[in-house]
């Protein structure tokens, strides 16, 4: 599979995202219209807890600027190649100046839509979600000159930083003596394994789940570099 994906998921973005969000409130940056309220709520968070109210590094310049808590909301981020939705973005501590913009903390949680994912997959390829938490993939795959549609459902996970969905189950629409012997060729077709390229330094993948509209993200990360001094 190519590795730009709908993870230029990203947060790069979020690198973005949080940049913009630094300017309106320091008149660096500006920033586009709050998104509008969702129903999605953030998940537990994985950092350390903080008080909003810590007190700035005492080693701040006369050029630098320190926000203590900064909350970022969007219900769109487009990119070149993708897109995000519903994103919520936490971060504490947030330092910017010559050297760049770096967070101390940050927590992100995004929705990847199963649309750019299922592009990525290639054909016809739908996504969906299905009972118990599962990922179903839907595409028509050719073997020896014949179409078969090709229905799999799989437990999504993050492994070595990807969202993966390995098909627990693989179904042709033949008898089942049909979909057992040609499982492990099909299968490389209806698995997924979606990096999330273009992430800030030090920006982890922490837990991935599905929803209706597609892969919930949850990304955290200390001493996230947002930007490079200069750029």
């Amino acid at each position: 599979m190519t590795r730009s994906r709908a993870a230029d998921w990203a947060i790069g973005a979020l690198g973005m995202l949080l940049l913009l969000t630094l300017v309106a409130v320091v008149a660096w940056w500006v920033i586009s219209a709050p998104a509008t309220d969702t129903s999605q709520s953030m998940a537990p968070s994985p950092l350390p807890d903080r008080m909003a109210g810590d007190a700035p590094p005492s080693d701040l310049g006369t050029d630098e600027t320190w926000l203590g808590k900064v909350d970022v909301q969007s219900d769109t981020v487009v990119l070149p190649d993708s897109s995000l939705i519903d994103v919520q973005a936490e971060g504490y501590g947030a330092r910017s100046g010559p050297d760049g913009v770096l967070v101390d903390q940050l927590e992100v949680h995004a929705t990847v839509p199963f649309a750019d994912v299922a592009a990525e997959l290639g054909g016809d390829s739908q996504i969906s979600p299905a009972d118990d938490g599962q990922a179903e993939i839907r595409r028509t795959i050719e073997i020896l000159g014949r179409q078969f549609s090709v229905v799999a459902t799989g437990t999504v996970k993050v492994k070595d930083g990807l969202i993966v969905v390995e098909p627990s189950s693989i179904d042709l629409g033949g008898p089942d003596v049909l979909s057992r012997a040609v499982a492990a060729t099909v299968r490389r077709f209806v698995t997924i394994e979606e990096p999330i390229d273009g992430l800030p330094q030090n920006l982890i993948l922490q837990d991935v789940t599905v929803q209706e509209d597609g892969f919930r993200a949850v990304l955290a990360g200390e001493n996230v570099v947002l930007a490079d001094g200069g750029s």
